[in-house]
């Protein structure tokens, strides 16, 4: 049976007995008086260091080599510490030092760096608290995701990330081939002979699972997708990534209604699961990174959702006579000036928005009555806006088709799709969460690249 090797420090001063006990893990800091020498130890486990006490005299050889950075075992009895803000302390009766860690060249010193400085060293940054923190978090509500959704009968399906549709109808895609760049092949008219590409044909990464979910839902009746999907988007902002991870349900037989219940009940649990499970993390992030952020994860797990429609929302944000950067006209997306407005300063919670107009929202949303609006709904919270986007999706055949002639869509490319409609069509809603947006939300992080390990961005693919 697979037990640990070392006994993890979360798992030490959860238990609080005195014992002798081998430890591992990095330094984080090394002070030293003339008789003792004190090492702050971390193993990744959780947001605190254990103290070693080491007798200088004794192990003076080996701490020559202690500095921070440096990997070390120790072993040692766990007392109570007589030292303010620490209840235990290992007293070290062996030292080993396991990876040395050049003081002049390690680059994480005992001080404050800045996150564009952290950015440039990704693959060291895990070891300060706001990134191991940060990966705690990421882990917990990656868990909970499946939690979710296994716990209310829904399958994961994992969606293809190549693919030759583009299910946003966006055309910022990354293409994937096999071609010569430099001397494609050509057809008789001059143009790229896709024919002999790989696949036969265009091929891209995803930007979304959602058209190949339907085809589960429609066959299954509730599934979700969970993976990485991918954006060629030329935004050097802090709200995009090239590629980034998305949580995408879909349901049979679910309406727009539905939809906006499953929704709030899934980020409601999420951010409970996150409080209960990670609240060291957060009540750091709450101190060092985004003041009142626990006050307001908590109105979103336990408050109430405010439901309105894009044209409440449009009156609304006209009423206001406030100066918005960009200007409040029916028709126009909603920007996240307005959304943070609405949240903010008007419901004071979360907020979903429903029934946008055709022309802002994808090709597969359902058509109302009225022609010129879809079942779409946008999830709103405080401080940030969006943070889920979904709809009812069009399962009328003729009036799919409709929409997509009126956008010049190749049919036949998405004939699979439509076959879905041809062939015992039934109502199903869905929605799209992006991953790091959510993590962006629950731990006040002011750029998405601090929230995924490796970002990739224009012009940077490192590491």
């Amino acid at each position: 049976m697979y037990f640990h090797p070392y006994v993890q420090i979360k798992n030490l001063l959860l238990e609080g007995a005195e014992r002798e006990i081998w430890v591992a893990g990095w330094v984080r800091t090394k002070r030293e008086t003339k008789e003792l020498a004190f090492l702050e130890l971390n193993d990744g486990s959780c947001q605190k260091n254990l103290q070693l006490v080491v007798d200088r005299n004794e192990w003076s050889a080996v701490l020559t080599g202690v500095s921070t950075g440096a990997s070390v075992r120790a072993k040692g009895s766990l007392r109570p510490s007589p030292a303010p803000g620490q209840k235990w302390e290992l007293a070290v009766v062996a030292l080993e030092v396991v990876g040395p860690a050049d003081p002049q060249t390690y680059p994480l010193q005992k001080k404050r760096h800045s996150y564009e400085f952290l950015r440039e060293i990704a693959h060291l940054r895990p070891r300060t608290n706001t990134f191991s923190a940060l990966a705690r978090v990421r882990n917990t509500l990656a868990f909970s995701i499946h939690e979710f959704f296994q716990n209310h009968g829904y399958v994961w399906v994992n969606t293809p990330l190549i693919t030759a549709s583009d299910a946003e109808g966006a055309g910022q895609m990354f293409r994937v081939t096999t071609l010569d760049v430099e001397k494609p092949p050509r057809t008789p008219e001059g143009q790229v002979d896709w024919s002999k590409d790989f696949f036969g044909k265009e091929a891209h990464l995803t930007v979304s699972g959602q058209l190949n979910g339907e085809t589960f839902a429609t066959s299954l009746g509730a599934i979700y997708t969970f993976g990485p999907t991918f954006r060629a988007e030329n935004s050097n902002t802090t709200r995009h990534l090239a590629e980034f991870w998305m949580v995408e349900p879909e349901t049979a037989w679910l309406d727009l209604a539905g939809n906006m219940d499953l929704a709030e009940d899934f980020l409601k649990f999420l951010v409970t699961k996150i409080l209960e499970k990670n609240i060291e993390e957060l009540t750091f992030f709450d101190q060092w990174v985004e003041k009142g952020l626990l006050e307001t994860l908590n109105s979103v797990a336990y408050g109430n959702f405010s439901k309105i429609t894009y044209t409440q929302a449009v009156a609304e944000l006209q009423k206001s006579k406030k100066d918005f950067e960009y200007p409040v006209t029916w028709g126009n997306d909603l920007q996240s000036e307005h959304e943070r407005y609405l949240t903010d300063e008007v419901y004071k919670g979360p907020v979903i928005v429903t029934n946008y107009p055709k022309e802002i929202k994808a090709f597969y949303m359902k058509l109302n009555g009225d022609g010129k609006t879809v079942k779409a709904m946008d999830v709103l919270v405080p401080r940030l806006g969006e943070i889920i986007g979904g709809s009812e999706r069009e399962e009328r055949l003729d009036v799919l088709e409709d929409r997509m002639n009126e956008l010049k869509m190749p049919l036949e490319s998405y004939s699979w799709y439509l076959d879905l409609r041809r062939f015992g069509s039934v109502p199903h809603s869905g929605f799209g969460l992006g991953f790091e947006r959510l993590l962006q939300y629950v731990t006040g992080m002011g750029n998405i690249r601090d929230v995924i390990p490796f970002p990739r961005t224009v012009g940077s693919a490192d590491f």
